[in-house]
């Protein structure tokens, strides 16, 4: 494993297991297989209604607290709960803390839920803070206002869309990227293009593997997300070799062509009326 040192001294696996889409039983699994190869980093969120699955793969796996890196995503509907909302997730987590809380999506009183993640920060409830999905206009919106400021923004992030901008507003600000859809969300088109085939050949790699070492020598964090256990030992198989200058710079090349999600301000407005029971979470 590699890890990036995040702006206030916290240091992060580089690669962690993301668990979008994925059911409880799923996730559990899934987050399991990821710990017995030697992951260090489980991501999931309230949405994703498996923060229970993933505490229990937590506690089943042995795996000491202190050698984990555990992120969770606070969800819209529950900005204005407050602390209560901190304390329901670390419950759910079965944890005194996780290591990430992030901010979902940039709609509903997303200033109001920064304090709270401060507060939280502070008590020792939560090691760093993030957003997902801000943009930069919301993104220095928050910093504005905040008395701590964001170690990471996560984000659509892939050799098509390699957010060359938002990368060098963040830069100075000393905040991380994590990539979702670090793989173009299962695109098999990314994973065809030539230059990843060919570097998959040169280095014995899959072009997968070559796609995630591109976002680790970017500085970026990933968290590329498999239910099938080879897959997920596959994934964390890439800190044996590194891609020259020249390489990045021709996968560099592929910036520009394709994205995968943009949110509507009809889509954003959604997530305030999504209230799941996320206490009911099996």
């Amino acid at each position: 494993m590699e890890y990036l040192e995040l702006n206030n001294g916290v240091t992060m696996p580089v690669e962690g297991l993301g668990t979008f889409l994925m059911s409880p039983a799923e996730a559990e699994a899934a987050s399991l297989a990821a710990l017995e190869v030697g992951y260090e980093h489980i991501d999931t969120a309230n949405a994703y209604m498996n923060e229970r699955a993933v505490g229990r793969a937590i506690a089943k796996s042995g795996v000491a607290r202190d050698k984990l890196f555990v992120s969770t995503k606070l969800w819209p509907s529950v900005y204005e709960a407050g602390d209560a909302a901190v304390d329901a997730t670390l419950a759910r987590l079965g944890l005194d803390y996780v290591d990430m809380l992030i901010l979902h999506q940039p709609v509903g009183n997303y200033l109001a839920a920064w304090r709270t993640m401060e507060r939280a920060y502070r008590a020792g409830k939560a090691r760093a803070l993030g957003l997902s999905n801000f943009g930069r206009d919301r993104i220095a919106e928050v910093m504005e206002a905040a008395e701590v400021k964001p170690q990471l923004v996560t984000e659509e992030c892939h050799p098509y869309f390699a957010q060359t901008e938002l990368r060098a507003y963040l830069r100075p600000h000393g905040i991380v990227i994590e990539a979702w859809y670090p793989l173009g969300h299962g695109d098999r088109g990314l994973r065809e293009e030539p230059i990843f085939v060919e570097l998959g050949e040169k280095y014995g790699k899959t072009p997968a593997q070559v796609i995630l070492r591109w976002h680790v020598q970017m500085g970026a964090s990933v968290i590329p997300g498999s239910k099938n256990p080879a897959h997920i030992a596959d994934n964390a198989d890439i800190f044996d070799f590194e891609l020259t200058d020249d390489e990045m710079s021709r996968i560099a090349r592929l910036d520009g062509t394709k994205r995968y999600y943009e949110a509507t301000d009809e889509a954003l407005a959604g997530y305030l009326n999504m209230r799941p029971d996320f206490d009911a979470q099996e």
